[in-house]
């Protein structure tokens, strides 16, 4: 049914549009976050060995957290302090949490009985639903009405503005980039929380869509999230399938419209001017 629609693009949105928050965070700050499908990845196992741990959907959310907060700091020095390729060491933290949950979890091994993220009182959803769009507004409002906000897009377009106020933009850089680990490890949390099962294929690209959504949201919170209600939508199109539409072409629906979105906007979004450029 087409009213199955709402429910299911609502939580199809969640661990995009909290991994394209981390996203906007991290190059906002001007280094480029190909990671964010890594950091998805080891949240979602943190919060299965912390829930199972603790016996706690919150302990495993902060199991989740504290990996991607290590994945961040690991593509951070290697970005900020060593200089290292950003796309490139992107590219291999995602393959190293790959490498670790097929070490870890045997192919194809599920993990079920997951205990879920929700607060009865407010219904029937994960409180992580209803946690999105504050975030959306409250960082939308820290980036652009804030000298926090400020100083953060000053380490992405004007490394000479933080100079003449005397900041580091190395200090600035990591506080985007371990803020991007923490909000892409929560929507992993979120979706493994959702489905409750875990396979090393659980997160299958959204970190990249929510890197997608990012561009096509011109690095801009508000945005940014909105992108992600489109790809949501997408996405929980190919789960209903409301008119019968041949199983493998709906299968590729979202990411097709991951390349057109992409293929427009090129020439056209500005990224932040220092994006991907680091000092001598």
């Amino acid at each position: 049914m087409i009213l199955d629609l709402i429910p299911s693009t609502l939580r199809m949105t969640t661990p995009l549009g909290f991994a394209a928050l981390g996203g906007i965070c991290s190059e906002r700050s001007g280094i480029i976050n190909i990671a964010l499908e890594g950091m998805m990845l080891i949240g979602a196992y943190g919060y299965v060995v912390g829930a199972h741990v603790s016996g706690s959907a919150w302990g495993g959310l902060c199991i989740g957290i504290g990996l991607g907060i290590v994945l961040a700091l690991l593509h951070a020095v290697a970005t900020i302090t060593f200089h290292a390729e950003q796309i490139v060491t992107g590219v291999a933290i995602n393959i190293l949490a790959l490498g670790i949950i097929e070490y870890l979890v045997p192919t194809k091994e599920r993990v079920p009985g997951l205990p879920e993220l929700k607060l009865p009182i407010i219904g029937s959803y994960s409180i992580l639903v209803y946690l999105l769009p504050i975030l959306m507004v409250a960082s939308h409002i820290l980036l652009f009405k804030t000298p926090w906000g400020l100083r953060l897009r000053a380490a992405g377009e004007s490394t000479e503005a933080l100079k003449t106020l005397s900041l580091s933009r190395a200090k600035w850089q990591y506080f985007g980039v371990i803020l991007s680990g923490i909000l892409a490890s929560i929507g992993g949390c979120f979706l493994v929380s959702d489905v409750h099962v875990f396979t090393e294929g659980i997160i299958g690209g959204r970190g990249y869509v929510a890197l997608a959504a990012v561009i096509f949201g011109n690095w801009c919170p508000l945005y940014g999230v909105a992108a992600c209600l489109l790809f949501g939508f997408a996405t929980s199109f190919e789960i209903t399938n409301p008119w019968a539409i041949p199983e493998q072409l709906i299968k590729i629906f979202p990411y097709i419209l991951t390349m057109i979105v992409l293929a427009g906007l090129v020439g056209r979004s500005r990224p932040p001017a220092a994006l991907g450029k680091m000092e001598p």
